[in-house]
């Protein structure tokens, strides 16, 4: 399973970069979801916030890494349902679960963050709450971590046999967004559309997780090109923005009549 004499083959290291490029892409769905967690701290404490979930979602992913045969275990059935609508008795296992309930969990937080949002309700501090607040906003971290971890990991044992090449795969894609986490949070954080547009797309996810949690998979191809086409339209909203001072134009000003 500890193959070191692997990397002496071409074909690790490529499946090392494979594997590395496929944690960050899905690891950018947990930096936006602890960004945007994260920014209802005070601001002297968000870095910190940041640093803490990633280093936790870290530690998750090598945990799940280091109990591969307890992940595999997770695909066997508990129990099994009886559904009017399928021919074949429906068998719920421990990986559909912890997918059911990270999908509705994050379906949830990802509507209201939305709601307050859209409602303009100011995201303001309770005095002297400091802790309470920082200890609610790691538990919220944890569970989602759990989630994401859970669901990367799997993607990556069905990619690569060997557990180093994963460990090493995932230690240098958290290191990268670890360095960049600040960075994506300050430009969530700042553009309020892309806010928008970040929780829009984690109720994507959270639909995607709770259909997979049913057994109805969906191409993720198809999911992150979507989101990756929606989020180079807004950018060419903000520049063209930037480069309007005076404001949007309206069709009642333009000289279309």
């Amino acid at each position: 399973m500890y193959d070191f004499a692997a990397f002496a083959e071409p074909a690790t290291w490529v499946s090392l970069l494979t594997l590395t490029l496929m944690e960050i892409v899905l690891g950018i769905d947990n930096i936006i979801f602890i960004s945007i967690i994260v920014s209802r701290l005070p601001a002297a404490q968000q870095a910190r916030g940041r640093t803490i979930g990633l280093m936790l979602a870290l530690v998750f992913r090598l945990g799940l890494l280091l109990s591969i045969s307890w992940i595999i275990g997770l695909r066997a059935a508990l129990f099994t349902l009886d559904l009017p609508w399928q021919d074949e008795p429906f068998g719920v296992s421990g990986r559909d679960l912890i997918l059911l309930a990270g999908g509705l969990f994050l379906i949830y937080k990802s509507t209201t963050e939305l709601h307050t949002k859209l409602q303009g309700e100011e995201e303001t501090e309770t005095p002297g709450a400091g802790s309470a607040t920082m200890t609610n906003v790691i538990f919220q971290i944890i569970v989602v971590d759990i989630v994401f971890s859970f669901d990367s990991i799997l993607t990556a044992v069905g990619l690569v046999d060997n557990v180093l090449v994963m460990i090493v795969a995932v230690v240098i894609s958290m290191g990268l967004m670890l360095a960049f986490s600040g960075a994506v949070a300050g430009f969530v954080n700042n553009n309020p559309t892309i806010k928008v547009l970040a929780l829009s797309f984690l109720i994507m996810i959270g639909v995607m997780l709770v259909m997979e949690a049913g057994h109805q998979e969906i191409e993720k191809g198809y999911l992150y090109f979507a989101m990756a086409f929606s989020l180079l339209v807004e950018l060419f909203n903000i520049r063209l923005r930037k480069k309007s001072p005076a404001g949007p134009v309206h069709l009642r000003d333009s000289n279309f009549d």
